[in-house]
């Protein structure tokens, strides 16, 4: 990799890292309060240590902890509002639908350098802001906020990474941005676990964000967006920072204006003032383009409500919250082998989705039971990670499922109906106890399962050109449904090439050492 691409790569991976801090700010705040909290009166924020002559025990609190207790008059306490807490997750998720409705065309217009550095410089002051105005109105504001800024910044982010990508290592920039997401999210929870009261608790996870932020300011624009804008000084200038700059820039440049040159092709047929025409409406309308969209779009729903459903009930399996999330980013870690993984789109989609929902199933029923805590969290992490590899995964299955013509428009309903699972799930009511209600585990078991058949309708698009048209689609290899003889004709058929692969091997093997050995005789002789 050259230069660039290196610092495009680690300086991301901060980004990353750092997001995850107020990513799940909502699960630390309400451990902390119902901890620091527990005798308050919400109603009137008053603790029962304040009552009845006990001045002089409060007055030995230390001055951390007088903003988490009520003191008499005192308006801005956290315990007088505690229960305002709980629409923090609720405005978070709905600052990531806002953000996917304009994100994208922000970072097309302006570029995504500019959107990113704005971005994380407001993520930044996000997580600091509650701590200076601790008041339920602004902590709901700044949540929403925050969620904007989370989802621009994972557009963006994923953008810069893969067009500073070749096109054969592109399946690594996906898997490799959440594996520094979930390291973020065990950094976080010791950070959290250090941090007993409010403000505390939001300068730990802000002050590393705003520590950072210069290192930011050197992330390079996109070559493809530099390319479409014809900033063409911008592109001399990362050129001649190195060599390998020059070599690597030019290829990634020759790649975009070949990928251009298709779209453009592509869209010839765009009606004037932008808007589609009457044909591309039609092929939405294709019962070939319906049935995949209907599927892609439910399985970004269910795998939205599977993962932040356990993600944001991760303190409800009877584990310490701060243990249990800290488990939680490391389950996530194996996800960034998944490109390494050969099987191709359709076996592998199925098979997360499937052990996804059996983990969740099983899950259920233990703490039916009233098994061990720990194995409960275990079984429902391992329904998370399988969760998350199966939308690595349909992620890149949406851009090869859909023609050229549709491709944006398909890609960003799917997109729309994730954020709608993530936003409804923050209406599902918790149990009195605090632990995941019945119907809420058996929607995150059912998904998944009920996904994984639906996918066997799909075709498998692993080593398939991208389709520019309807027409491209129905020709691509139908579905069949799997059988022990067609499993038995691949198995044989692949031990056969093996064989072949083999034969030829040893039979070059040998002609090389008897090559050798006639030199080696001819040496000797002379």
């Amino acid at each position: 990799m050259s230069p660039l691409q290196l610092s495009v790569y680690w300086r991301l991976s901060l980004v990353f890292i750092f997001t995850s801090f107020l990513f799940f700010l909502d699960i630390f705040t309400a451990a902390v309060a119902a901890a620091t909290c527990r005798h308050g009166n919400s109603s009137h924020g008053t603790s029962p240590l304040d009552v009845g002559g006990n001045q002089s025990r409060a007055a030995e609190r230390s001055d951390g902890e007088a903003d988490w207790w009520t003191q008499s008059g005192k308006p801005d306490s956290v315990c007088g509002w505690t229960d305002w807490l709980s629409y923090g997750q609720t405005l978070f998720m709905a600052g990531l639908l806002l953000g996917s409705l304009f994100g994208g065309a922000l970072s097309d217009r302006h570029g995504k350098r500019p959107v990113l550095l704005v971005c994380v410089c407001v993520h930044a002051l996000c997580g600091l802001v509650p701590a200076l105005l601790p008041q339920p109105l602004v902590f709901l504001a700044v949540r929403c906020l925050t969620g904007v800024c989370c989802c621009c910044i994972n557009i963006c982010s994923f953008s810069l990474a893969v067009e500073w990508t070749p096109p054969a290592a592109r399946l690594w920039p996906p898997a490799f941005l959440p594996f520094c997401f979930s390291l973020g999210t065990m950094a976080g929870a010791p950070l959290a676990w250090l941090s007993p009261t409010w403000t505390q608790l939001h300068l730990s996870l802000s002050l590393p964000q705003l520590i950072c932020l210069p290192l930011y300011f050197s992330i390079p624009e996109s070559p493809r967006w530099l390319l479409l804008k014809k900033r063409t000084d911008v592109l001399d200038q990362y050129r001649r920072n190195s060599p390998a700059d020059k070599k690597r820039l030019d290829f990634l440049l020759e790649t975009a204006w070949s990928d251009l040159q298709k779209a453009t092709d592509a869209q010839k047929d765009e009606a004037p003032g932008g808007r589609p025409p009457h044909h591309s409406i039609r092929h939405l309308r294709h019962p070939t383009i319906l049935l995949r969209l209907f599927i892609m779009s439910y399985l970004s729903a269910a795998s939205a409500l599977t993962y932040f459903g356990i993600c944001m009930n991760i303190g409800s399996f009877g584990v310490g919250v701060y243990a249990a999330q800290f488990f939680s980013g490391l389950s996530e870690a194996p996800c960034l082998l998944v490109p390494l993984a050969r099987l191709g789109r359709r076996p592998l989609t199925v098979l997360s989705l499937f052990l996804s929902g059996v983990a969740c199933l099983v899950s259920l029923l233990l703490s039916s039971y009233f098994c061990e805590p720990v194995l409960v969290m275990s079984l429902a992490l391992l329904g998370k990670l399988c969760i998350l590899a199966a939308t690595f995964i349909s992620t890149l299955y949406s851009i090869e499922l859909f023609p050229t013509v549709v491709r944006q428009r398909c890609v960003s309903l799917v997109n729309l109906c994730f954020r709608l699972g993530c936003l409804a799930n923050t209406l599902v009511p918790p149990s009195p106890s605090g632990a995941i209600t019945l119907a809420a585990m058996v929607v995150y078991s059912s998904g998944p399962i009920v996904g994984c058949g639906l996918c066997l309708l799909l075709p498998e698009t692993s080593g398939v050109t991208l389709p520019d048209s309807v027409e491209d689609c129905d020709r691509q290899p139908r579905p069949r449904p799997p059988s022990l003889e067609g499993l038995w004709r691949a198995w044989r058929l692949r031990r056969d090439r093996t064989r072949k692969e083999e034969t030829a091997s040893d039979e070059k093997d040998e002609t090389a050492n008897t090559h050798t050995g006639l030199i080696e005789t001819h040496t000797h002789t002379v």
